[in-house]
């Protein structure tokens, strides 16, 4: 099987670092034009030295912002083939008990993992419509699928309910030809959150978490880039409302 995505333009959210730069670099390698976006505008720089590959910095948590940067993409590319949402994560946060979580720590948290999801499938997926075929491939977690490691409330039920909300969008857009599909990671080390929790664990938590993955390792960006890039192959036609879980077979 050989995978190409020549000739296609994937729009990337929280493409500064981790899994959303692998994605960008994947899906370019891969032949395909790809705007990546993020808050971040001097973490995207790398990415715009790779041909193909444009950056667009924004704040896509509101309606008005994703508007206004998917806009820009699409008056620089023309079209958008595909969205693969990568932006989330946890903000800064850590697991704390559930009396001392504030509004604002809550609400940033399902901005960056919900919100930004939907302002930017609204967006664009109208021009996906148009053409009669799209891809939109969201980034989830095995958080969304079962308590947390993080222990942030906040984050198990955002990814949670992104699970819900590419499950909807899968059934609604699934007549005009657009696949929805989401990749669950399990535990990656991408990125200096992530990097730091894992070190916070300790080594007793941290042998108890690698020998319930069948593979006895973590995970790296590049796994959930290349489930990201089948997804939005031609190969993956009939594919769509699916939660595919990246994670080593995590018990």
């Amino acid at each position: 099987m050989q995978l190409t995505l020549a000739g296609r333009v994937f729009a990337v959210t929280g493409a500064a670092q981790g899994i959303g730069a692998a994605i960008v670099r994947t899906l370019a390698a891969s032949g395909a034009s790809v705007a990546a976006l993020d808050i971040d505008a001097a973490g995207l720089a790398p990415l715009g030295a790779l041909e193909g590959v444009t950056c667009h910095a924004g704040d896509l948590g509101g309606q008005q912002g994703a508007r206004d940067l998917c806009g820009a993409v699409l008056e620089r590319h023309g079209r958008v083939d595909g969205l693969i949402t990568a932006a989330g994560g946890v903000r800064g946060q850590v697991g704390r008990p559930l009396d001392s979580v504030d509004e604002a720590d809550w609400r940033a948290i399902f901005a960056a993992n919900v919100d930004a999801v939907m302002w930017c499938a609204q967006a664009l997926a109208p021009g996906m419509k148009a053409a009669g075929s799209g891809r939109i491939v969201t980034i989830s977690s095995g958080a969304g699928l079962k308590p947390s490691l993080t222990g942030i409330q906040a984050y198990t039920a955002a990814k949670h309910a992104l699970v819900g909300l590419t499950r909807q969008l899968a059934l609604e857009l699934g007549p005009s030809g657009i696949t929805v599909n989401s990749v669950a990671p399990g535990f990656i080390l991408s990125n200096p959150s992530t990097e730091r929790q894992w070190q916070a664990f300790g080594p007793e938590r941290q042998k108890r978490i690698m020998d319930s993955i069948h593979l006895r390792r973590l995970g790296q960006a590049q796994d959930i880039a290349h489930a990201v890039a089948f997804l939005c192959s031609r190969q993956a036609d009939w594919i769509t409302g699916q939660i595919l879980q990246v994670d080593g077979g995590h018990g």
